[in-house]
């Protein structure tokens, strides 16, 4: 049986990059987004170089709870199981608190983390009920600390879908009976669509490319956290976690 591989926020950056991916790997894909014109050139794309995979879109707003529901079982449907969810899908507005912008951290915060509730929801129906399944959230190296400004409301969203996912996992390891594993995925600073505005020089940017076969191999490997790539990351979000908060914005 194929592997099938569940992806939101396909259309661009990130998403799209990791369909290339996996289908590069063997894996059929369901991939949603709001941009469903995007989703067309990506499996036209994929198509032309992995012929024999199959590729499936829908359009999906993850905001909308009964959406998120409804598509998740409508893959399962087309594709008769599902052996894989990356809640991807995310926002990177934001404002200093108090500039009188709340309603860009709102939008940031709601899509993030009560997006990826909903869709960690749906995801996880369709596993019980299957008994098996990869849960695999896309968090941020962001969420080991507060960071400031504009990035304020994405950090704090990002924290909390990595407790999320973390939540979930410890529940399932009371579950013998379900073969579900939970994925945190933290990327550092990756080239994307989210990011590509920002003018100033960002310590240890990768390419998307680069970055997203990180993240690839560490979701293959169904590692429980990961921080990607791994170099720098996984010393600097050790270091981030306890060091004093000066000094944390100053490695930042």
């Amino acid at each position: 049986m194929t592997f099938t591989t569940f992806i939101t926020g396909a259309s661009s950056g990130l998403g799209a990059e990791m369909a290339r991916q996996f289908a590069a790997l063997g894996h059929d894909l369901a991939l949603s987004a709001r941009r469903t014109d995007r989703l067309d050139a990506l499996k036209s794309e994929i198509l032309a170089a992995h012929p024999e995979r199959r590729v499936e879109l829908y359009a999906l707003d993850v905001t909308d709870d009964d959406a998120v529901l409804a598509t998740t079982q409508q893959v399962k449907t087309d594709f008769g199981h599902i052996d894989r969810v990356i809640v991807n899908a995310g926002l990177g507005k934001g404002a200093p608190v108090g500039k009188g912008k709340n309603y860009a951290n709102r939008e940031t915060l709601v899509t993030n983390v009560l997006g990826a509730f909903a869709q960690a929801e749906a995801a996880m129906q369709v596993f019980r009920e299957q008994k098996k399944g990869h849960l695999v959230i896309i968090s941020s190296v962001t969420s080991v600390r507060g960071f400031p400004s504009s990035m304020t409301a994405y950090a704090a969203s990002k924290a909390a879908v990595a407790s999320m996912g973390e939540g979930i996992r410890s529940e399932m390891m009371g579950k013998p009976d379900l073969d579900i594993d939970v994925s945190v995925i933290c990327p550092g600073y990756i080239r994307s669509e989210m990011n590509e505005k920002v003018k100033q020089k960002v310590k240890y940017m990768v390419d998307t490319e680069t970055g997203v076969r990180a993240m690839v191999e560490a979701i293959e490997r169904r590692k429980a956290k990961a921080f990607v790539p791994a170099k720098p990351w996984e010393a600097l979000a050790r270091v981030m976690s306890v060091a004093p908060l000066q000094v944390v914005r100053k490695l930042m």
